[in-house]
């Protein structure tokens, strides 16, 4: 996947001059993986998916993506907010407990 993001060190401003003007990272980097603490995940039925992407213009962590005639999910940063579940107009997506 060639859009996925990355985890992207920060390295903090010695004098207020060299902060950022707006985000501290340019779109498509993330500061770190998900740390093991995500209770739910979400679980597509790919069925019901009608391709209205809503839940990849939704999602606050940007861990939907698209594939072809569906969308599928970045485990690796997302955070199981279930943001994605409540916007999917067809119910295509659940979530599930998270197994430890």
């Amino acid at each position: 996947m060639s859009n996925r993001p990355t985890v992207q060190h920060f390295n903090s401003p010695k004098h207020i001059s060299d902060y950022p003007v707006g985000p501290a990272f340019r779109a498509g980097f993330l500061t770190s993986t998900n740390a093991g603490w995500r209770s739910e995940r979400p679980v597509l039925v790919a069925e019901r998916c009608t391709l209205c992407y809503q839940c990849y213009m939704y999602c606050p962590e940007a861990t939907v993506f698209k594939i072809t005639g569906a969308v599928d999910f970045d485990f690796d940063y997302c955070k199981g907010c279930g943001i994605c579940a409540e916007v999917c107009a067809a119910k295509a997506i659940t979530m599930i407990p998270e197994k430890r």
